[in-house]
């Protein structure tokens, strides 16, 4: 079974080399290709996309507001933003506004395939560079947590189980528990839900688009 996808970019050479790239791979099929989000939301329910790769700028009807509208019409789609921001601003609004990912233009593009198949299977996706932008430097006063400590805190805290962890990062189930004893340590917590309070009180969760 393939994967329906709909490209919406308004530059051309960006939507060509997309789908190039993603029409190599034997579970993708594209749909088309578009160049703004308005036609996106005339056309979703005839094209019938499993998975939108949309830009979040573009004249007229920007990639935020068509995702809300493109939902509205067909809610099981999933909706990948693709943009060069990495505000947080910008990558909390996509996400509070129902997609279910956020790539930067500049990755591997491997990393969209991996991302459309993660959404597909009911997962948010973030690219490395969006999660840093959404996390604060957290910290007890004492010894602060690493980068990927705070990830983990932070996909913990939002309610996944070790196992779901470990496969949006792509780690072992065994890591994550070695890095939820240290944040536990660390922070001097004992207990999953004195981590979703600490996350909560920090701001850990605020704008990410996730609830506990």
């Amino acid at each position: 079974m393939t994967i329906k996808i709909l490209i919406v970019d308004d530059h051309p050479m960006v939507a060509e080399g997309i789908e190039a790239i993603l029409e190599t791979y034997d579970d993708i099929t594209i749909v088309a290709a578009l160049t703004n989000g308005r036609d996106a939301v005339d056309q979703v329910v005839r094209l019938a996309p499993d998975v939108i790769l949309l830009d979040l700028n573009m004249p007229g009807l920007g990639g935020i507001s068509a995702t809300e509208m493109i939902l509205e019409r067909r809610p099981e789609t999933k909706i990948l933003i693709l943009s060069m921001h990495d505000s947080p601003e910008y990558i909390s609004a996509a996400l509070s506004h129902g997609a279910s990912g956020y790539l930067l233009k500049d990755v591997p593009t491997e990393e969209i395939h991996v991302a459309i198949n993660q959404v597909m299977a009911g997962t948010q996706y973030l690219c490395t560079g969006a999660r840093g932008s959404l996390q604060p430097k957290i910290s007890d006063g004492s010894e602060p947590l690493t980068s990927r400590e705070q990830t983990v805190l932070l996909e913990l805290a939002a309610g996944k189980s070790n196992k779901d962890v470990a496969l949006a990062l792509d780690i072992s189930v065994r890591t994550v528990e070695t890095h939820r004893k240290n944040i536990k340590r660390k922070l001097g917590i004992s207990s999953t839900a004195g981590l979703t309070r600490y996350a909560l009180e920090h701001g850990v969760l605020q704008g990410t688009g996730r609830s506990v």
